[in-house]
């Protein structure tokens, strides 16, 4: 069984997603067993409190430098056995020795089509204000794994969502939210799962010839 930690920074609704997804059988090789919060006051820290998952919080305001937040991180990851890292509204860019740490195993869902509308600076709404903006007429979202370029690590899912007619960027976030990111992180962790259990089970087999 992996365990696994969902970062998070706010209202941590992709994380309810996740907690909704779990309890129904939908991820039968994880269990999510931490939730890292980057604010004291997210809101998600209280749907891990309803749900008996183990929370922290992490600002990195609080360490004297990024090495320092990264180091704090990485040790608690480490403590708990964490073997897949889930960010769901994260707003803290990962430090490389991190994502080094966990490469191939730290997934993220961003609410657009990735190229369009992604990298430093998008994120929330701004993202939904952007599409809005330019003027298209499909959006949607995207689970990725994590590399050192913001949002530039490989593709794992993808799905289109319609922009209508009177679309606001909050409207437009909710849609995308309901149509793509819920549906997309659930199947995307899963998999993961399902490979890094399939991994470790042939590893032990190894080391038992």
């Amino acid at each position: 069984m992996v365990k696994i930690a969902v970062l998070v920074s706010g209202g941590g609704t992709n994380f309810q997603a996740l907690i909704d997804a779990e309890k129904a059988g939908g991820i039968p090789d994880g269990k999510i067993a931490l939730c890292v919060s980057s604010s004291k006051n997210a809101y998600a820290l209280t749907r891990a409190a309803e749900n008996g998952i183990e929370a922290a919080v992490l600002r990195p305001r609080d360490f004297e430098s990024r090495d320092a937040y990264a180091e704090a991180l990485l040790r608690l990851l480490r403590e708990k056995e964490i073997g897949l890292v889930v960010l769901a509204g994260f707003l803290v860019i990962l430090p490389e020795k991190l994502i080094e740490a966990y490469r191939g195993r730290i997934v993220n869902v961003h609410p657009s089509l990735i190229p369009s509308f992604c990298g430093e600076g998008f994120y929330g709404l701004k993202v939904h204000e952007a599409a809005l903006s330019y003027g298209v007429r499909v959006t949607g979202a995207t689970v990725h794994l994590v590399s050192e370029v913001v949002d530039g690590g490989r593709i794992l899912y993808q799905k289109a969502v319609e922009v209508k007619a009177g679309d606001t960027p909050e409207t437009l976030q909710r849609r995308v939210m309901e149509e793509a990111e819920w549906k997309l992180l659930p199947l995307a962790v899963a998999d993961l799962c399902r490979e890094l259990s399939r991994e470790e089970k042939q590893g032990l087999q190894g080391k038992g010839n």
